[in-house]
């Protein structure tokens, strides 16, 4: 779940099954009482049934607590200051960073930190399409050291420096999940 839509869909279907959900944030469902295998069966399809998975697997919940992490960091912390990504992962997870690594590369055949790179991409992207911020003050933002690095990363991801990027019509804007 990467967004409030997302969230009301995942409670929707908790509600439907005549649960009472505890909480719902990103990546992460908690309901009221136990949950027998008829209604996990149901609930299961239903979330399928709306484009979500259930997560059962303590790896694979372990990898969108990652992807969680470094999605709202990137799309919706508006504090961004210089920060290492593996001691922020580390500490907003409470695991040892090469643990995590490990985990994620298995899972999903790419770095985290490609993963992170992908994602700030993704961010540059939405915020050219918006076309209310400078490459300059979008850089500033997104935190990158520079316009030329925050242009040679863009470039290696999508194949156009963001300049060809704002000025063609082909502006696609991926899902956050689909990254």
């Amino acid at each position: 779940m990467v967004c409030d839509r997302c969230i009301a869909a995942v409670s929707t279907v908790i509600r439907n099954l005549g649960l009472t959900p505890v909480s719902i944030k990103l990546g992460i469902a908690k309901v009221k009482g136990e949950l027998d295998a008829g209604k996990l069966a149901i609930m299961r399809k239903q979330l399928e049934d709306e484009g979500f998975m259930l997560l059962e697997d303590r790896q694979q919940q372990t990898v969108e607590k990652i992807k969680n992490t470094i999605v709202e960091l990137v799309h919706y912390n508006e504090q961004r200051q210089s920060i290492n990504l593996s001691t922020y992962l580390s500490e907003k997870m409470c695991t040892d960073y090469s643990s995590l690594s490990k985990t994620f590369s298995e899972y999903t055949q790419m770095t985290i930190e490609k993963y992170f790179i992908l994602q700030r991409v993704e961010r540059v992207k939405e915020l050219l399409f918006y076309d209310e911020l400078s490459i300059s003050e979008i850089a500033t933002k997104m935190n990158y050291s520079s316009v030329a690095y925050l242009s040679t990363q863009f470039k290696n991801i999508t194949g156009m420096t963001p300049s060809q990027f704002k000025a063609t019509n082909r502006k696609e804007l991926k899902q956050l999940d689909k990254i």
